[in-house]
């Protein structure tokens, strides 16, 4: 479904990806783990066309996404909850919900609102007065909104207390269930490990290793020498 060829990332003239190799098939869930300034953020934005690889080539269902701007690709099915989950805070989450629902026609609120039962407590809320965890689940609610064919989610558990990441984690193990495609960006190894079908440990702007869960569970040297702390 998803392929990257060789690609490197630069900006200013400093190149932060070099080379990346990536293949993610449909209904499965993968996951890149890394430490800060790892280059994971820089992958997600060339994938989503808002950085152009300096090099190689990025796929999705065979089409190449070399010069689409990021509606285009959004408009094929790729969908980015970003770090920082950019709402608009001074929206409610339903006007939230309608902006992102619009021109769809399978997925509705109402369904989405049943996965999330607080957003429809919040419905009528200021976006910008929910807690973090509340603003994350509406930041996926969104893009399930979309309908995607590949979600994308970088950094879904930052800042959030722990019970607040299990729910987060419980709804993204529903879509799982159910047949969901997702490339999950995480500074925490072992949940995203634990979780997904297969990692890859990004360091340095390269793909240090890489593994199906069962086989980077066993090898926890590997993830100590590129993670530290912070596995």
């Amino acid at each position: 479904m998803l392929e990257l060829r060789g690609v490197k990332v630069a900006f200013s003239g400093v190149e932060v990806l070099h080379g990346v190799e990536l293949t993610l098939t449909e209904g499965e869930v993968v996951g890149i783990v890394g430490p800060n300034g790892a280059g994971k953020s820089s992958l997600l934005r060339a994938i989503c066309g808002l950085a152009r690889p300096s090099a190689g080539e990025i796929s999705f269902e065979g089409r190449s996404l070399s010069g689409l701007a990021p509606e285009e690709i959004a408009g094929l099915g790729v969908a980015l909850v970003p770090e920082g989950r950019q709402i608009f805070g001074t929206l409610t989450v339903a006007e939230n919900l309608r902006l992102a629902g619009q021109g769809s026609t399978g997925t509705t609120m109402e369904q989405v609102l049943e996965r999330l039962p607080i957003l429809r407590e919040r419905a009528g809320q200021r976006a910008d007065r929910l807690s973090g965890g509340e603003q994350q689940q509406l930041a996926v609610a969104r893009a399930l909104l979309r309908e995607p064919r590949l979600l994308i989610l970088d950094e879904p558990s930052l800042g959030l207390a722990p019970k607040t990441i299990d729910v987060i984690y419980g709804l993204l193990g529903e879509l799982q269930a159910e047949g969901a495609t997702m490339l999950l960006v995480e500074q925490n190894a072992t949940r995203t490990i634990d979780f997904c079908q297969r990692s890859m440990v990004l360091a340095g702007g390269k793909v240090r290793a890489s593994g199906a869960r069962e086989e980077l569970q066993r090898n926890p040297r590997l993830l100590h020498a590129y993670m530290g702390r912070q596995l």
